[in-house]
């Protein structure tokens, strides 16, 4: 595993701990030697674990559609920032470059790419870890609804397990790393 995808928001939500949670995860990927992909945003947490890579030496590449960069929210200097047409072309993108996705708090922007790549794992498109970053429980609401769609016969219990949950940045990248996609 070489580069992660993260999800997560545009905003840094009421609670230092998404903050320190974003930077931290930041640097455990430069610590482990991976590469960052994400939404190439300057602002919320995209920044802050944009800020946490590049302080620490790391690779950021960002991923942005030209509308975005035309409101001037991208992030400059970064590693690699790639310009593309509309979001499908950045999810697309993104989890081309990515080895595995990883979901911090954020909004309807982040829920939305990862409950695409979460569907994507469980058609079969790719066999690329999952995981949630569980600030201060900010995805058990998300977790709650999964289970209440596998109780009511719309999802399968094992797609649950495809999502590796953990509260600490550095044992959910330890997961990941460690994971490896069950025969379904």
């Amino acid at each position: 595993m070489s580069s992660v995808c993260v999800y997560c928001g545009s905003a840094v939500g009421y609670r230092d701990e998404y903050q320190q949670a974003a930077r931290a995860f930041g640097r455990a990927l430069v610590h482990a030697g991976m590469k960052l992909v994400y939404g190439g945003g300057r602002h919320g947490l995209m920044g802050e674990i944009a800020d946490a890579v590049l302080q620490a030496n790391g690779y950021v590449i960002g991923v942005i559609p030209k509308l975005l960069l035309e409101k001037e929210i991208n992030y400059r200097n970064l590693t690699e920032l790639h310009v593309v047409e509309n979001m499908h072309e950045r999810k697309k993108m993104m989890a081309d470059l990515s080895d595995a996705f990883v979901a911090l708090p954020g909004g309807t922007g982040t829920f939305e790419e990862l409950l695409e790549i979460y569907t994507w794992a469980q058609l079969g498109y790719h066999e690329k870890p999952l995981g949630l970053l569980n600030v201060s429980g900010y995805h058990d609401p998300l977790l709650a609804l999964l289970h209440h769609a596998a109780n009511e016969g719309f999802m399968r219990y094992d797609y649950i397990s495809l999502l590796q949950v953990r509260s600490d940045a550095q044992e959910l990248l330890d997961r990941l790393q460690r994971y490896v996609q069950s025969d379904r």
